[in-house]
């Protein structure tokens, strides 16, 4: 079958045939809660891009018969917890029971705590959260669900990688931190902070800031400031025009400093680097299209074909499908409760690696890459960003034990 894809601006509406006889035809809804407005709504496009053409290179390289359907519809959440809120009973209203969100831990934590009263309230009709992005380590700690499962490294999780590189040179003494003044960037730069003093305590934080969420347009003040602590490299766990500008800002300041930019991945950083970014800028990822293959490769190709203009950037959302419907196959079922049963503990192959939901905490556990900016050679660096000629590189793998985080997860399941 052959999807369209209408504008994101209006609800959106994709129906897949794939298959599980047991399920007996069943249509399982969907609903995409993330800003489809606003600053962010670029980046959200990308996104749903990604899963639409995840969901078809999952039911082809995992042979869905043709009965089976699902149907994705976008919320616009405008990046607000209230509104997310909102659009999550406005989705429950009309059926919806799986919600996915990603874009922001703020709203990741208030559909939680809605998810969990719902669910409390309304036996027999439980709704499932899957969370592709959102990092915050408190929705698998403190606040974890049984209706809620992460397929995100969290940010204890990045840090660890982060740091475990970055002490490896020896020419890094001093490190600046960034981020966005919200959950995310809050705990990215507690974690950050923790993990480089414990890997090496001698490495000295040069500074520590906080920049309001989609709000800065310039941000050569800050840069300044990186400018006048001498730093020798920027951790970053900005995304998205915050990420963007800072970079062009950067570029605008001659800064010297190197960067690590979590979600340098995403639409618009490449652009934004250029040749300036070659050698000097890292970046996390769970997959590389450059390493990419069978389905991967399939999925890459069959991407820049329909959108020459866009990129993959987000395989955890190939991952959250191939898991979900995984699950709903060995469940004989798409009732959320029976599926969130059978995906605890789940290990499979995700769109590159093996992966496993651990159980204890819903949190998905696999490798990293860091990856740097280099220019394409058509061979392990085929595929460019942003139609820019540079792309990434592998540079080094940490195995799942690397990123691995203990837990303080309480889990209570549905019938104790």
């Amino acid at each position: 079958m052959k999807p369209s894809l209408p504008s994101l601006l209006c609800p959106l509406a994709m129906s897949f045939a794939f298959a599980a006889t047991p399920v007996h035809g069943e249509t399982v809804r969907i609903a995409f809660i993330d800003p489809t407005s606003g600053p962010f709504s670029g980046l959200v496009q990308t996104l749903r891009r990604n899963l639409d053409e995840s969901i078809i290179a999952v039911a082809k390289r995992d042979q869905w018969p043709a009965e089976f359907k699902v149907e994705v519809t976008a919320f616009d959440s405008k990046g607000s917890p209230q509104e997310a809120t909102i659009q999550l009973k406005s989705a429950i209203d009309q059926g919806f029971r799986y919600i996915m969100q990603g874009l922001s831990s703020s709203v990741a934590m208030a559909l939680v705590e809605a998810v969990n009263k719902h669910n409390e309230r309304n036996p027999g009709k439980e709704v499932l959260l899957l969370d592709y992005v959102a990092a915050d380590p408190d929705l698998t700690n403190a606040k974890c669900s049984f209706w809620h499962f992460r397929f995100e490294p969290n940010v204890d999780m990045w840090a660890e990688v982060i740091a475990s590189f970055v002490v490896q040179d020896p020419k890094i003494a001093k490190v600046y931190i960034l981020g966005q003044n919200y959950s995310l960037g809050q705990q990215s730069s507690r974690a950050t902070r923790e993990a480089l003093k414990r890997k090496n305590p001698t490495l000295e934080i040069v500074g520590d800031d906080l920049v309001p969420l989609g709000q800065v347009k310039d941000f050569s003040p800050y840069v300044a400031k990186i400018k006048a602590s001498g730093a020798d490299i920027v951790i970053t766990s900005n995304y998205g025009p915050d990420l963007v500008n800072l970079i062009k800002a950067a570029k605008e300041a001659s800064l010297k400093a190197g960067f690590f930019a979590v979600l340098a991945r995403n639409q618009g950083v490449a652009a934004a680097l250029g040749a300036d970014g070659v050698g000097r800028v890292n970046a996390a990822m769970l997959w590389n299209p450059n390493n990419a293959q069978g389905a991967g490769r399939e999925l890459v190709d069959n991407f820049k074909k329909k959108y020459p203009s866009d990129d993959i950037s987000a395989p955890n959302t190939f991952n959250t499908i191939a898991m979900l419907t995984s699950a709903m196959r060995q469940a004989k079922s798409t009732d959320p409760v029976k599926v969130a049963f059978a995906m605890e503990g789940m290990k499979m192959k995700g769109l590159g690696d093996e992966i496993e939901m651990r159980k204890s905490d819903h949190q998905l556990q696999e490798p990293v890459y860091v990856t740097t900016f280099v220019k394409t050679n058509g061979k392990d660096v085929k595929y460019d960003m942003d139609n820019t000629g540079y792309g990434w590189k592998n540079v080094q793998r940490f195995d799942t034990y690397v990123s691995t985080q203990p837990t303080s997860c309480q889990m209570k399941r549905p019938g104790g």
